[in-house]
């Protein structure tokens, strides 16, 4: 038997359930529903940390009992969150799978800590999702702490992040931070949560769908037998049958082509993929050395280094000259942007009179 959290290589990881336990009645539907669905663990939220006080806050310790009972005849195994030493106590005394750390609870390496050595020694498998901001670092902290203390089953959970400019989203998926995390530990299951990524139904098979398109291990999904009257977060949550039509629906690609032609064509792609990049940062390498020329000039005949006019200049010459071609505008602008950027850094090293070895020792 496989471990509970694992990257499985013939199929994705599918938690599902309730946003909360709102009652015995709907957490035993809940499970009832799920089962035939052939989810590999339930999920609820019984402690629910919301952001203004008032709201519904969760039944606490009595819905351990519901999970579980609910969960144990259909052989479904069960995890709940915690946010602290005294919920990780009951919940492992009433039986529970599973626990998963959230998103405001990641951002405290006090809490974690105090988390972790609670679960010292109990062997349950964690979930971690990631923190409010999309700090990598932060995230891989949290998972090696309860790697410290001997916890051995573990997955990262990708939640998106909280934002102030205006999105489509409940919170910004920033996919690029749950690709940084599989580069640096690639053996860690990553699941994703589309539920908080969109907050409402609306976006939930596309996001679904990108999450598995980028490798990552499989779903956590808010699912209520009736969302539209659920006490919490009832817009992003949908029925069981509607989860059995969104799994249905998604495509689940494979991380490697298993025909041979395939294979071999797709690495004559990347072959080229890489002599292009190689020329790309040959160019860059080029273009920046013309920039040292220019810094030399702006110090000899005390020129400021940020020349406003010109830099209007190349960002709208670039612009036209990348129309009709397969740039997007936000990428070309963040390229020209990093470009900028290290053009000036460069020529503040000029103007110091230090050089670039110097900077990087």
């Amino acid at each position: 038997m496989l471990p509970l959290l694992v990257r499985r290589p013939d199929r994705p990881v599918i938690i599902a359930g309730p946003c909360s336990a709102e009652s015995e009645a709907q957490v035993y539907e809940s499970a009832r529903q799920l089962a035939p669905l052939g989810i590999d663990m339930m999920r609820a939220g019984v402690w629910k940390p919301r952001t203004r006080p008032g709201s519904f806050e969760g039944r606490g310790a009595e819905a351990l009992k519901w999970l579980v009972e609910s969960t144990r005849p259909l052989g479904i195994p069960v995890c709940v969150e915690v946010a602290g030493t005294e919920h990780v106590e009951l919940a492992l005394k009433a039986g529970i799978t599973a626990v998963w750390i959230g998103a405001r609870t990641t951002v405290n390496p006090f809490m974690v800590q105090e988390i972790a050595e609670a679960l010292q020694g109990t062997g349950t498998p964690v979930l971690v999702k990631n923190p409010v901001n999309p700090d990598v670092d932060l995230w891989i902290g949290a998972l090696e702490r309860l790697q410290k203390v001997g916890l051995t089953q573990l997955a990262a959970v990708h939640r998106g992040f909280s934002t102030y400019r205006g999105t489509p989203y409940r919170n910004s998926p920033n996919w690029a931070v749950p690709i940084e995390l599989r580069r640096r530990m690639p053996d860690l299951p990553i699941y994703c949560d589309p539920s908080h990524i969109c907050g409402s139904r609306i976006l939930l098979a596309e996001v679904s769908q990108r999450a598995i398109d980028l490798d990552l291990d499989g779903l956590m999904v808010e699912v209520h037998p009736d969302p539209d009257h659920a006490l919490s977060d009832a817009k992003q949550q949908i029925t069981p049958q509607r989860l059995g039509a969104l799994l249905a629906g998604l495509i689940w690609r494979r991380p490697t082509a298993t025909d041979l032609d395939v294979a071999h064509s797709l690495e004559e792609l990347r072959a080229t993929i890489d002599r292009i990049d190689h020329e790309l940062i040959d160019r860059l390498a080029e273009r920046m050395e013309v920039v040292r020329g220019i810094g030399g000039f702006k110090k000899e005949h005390s020129i400021t280094i940020l020349q406003h006019e010109r830099w209007n200049e190349i960002l709208n010459d670039r612009a036209a000259y990348a129309s009709g071609k397969a740039l997007t505008h936000k990428f070309l602008r963040d390229l020209l942007d990093a470009i900028h950027a290290e053009s000036i850094h460069q020529q503040t090293l000029i103007m110091d009179g230090r050089t670039l070895d110097e900077q990087q020792r």
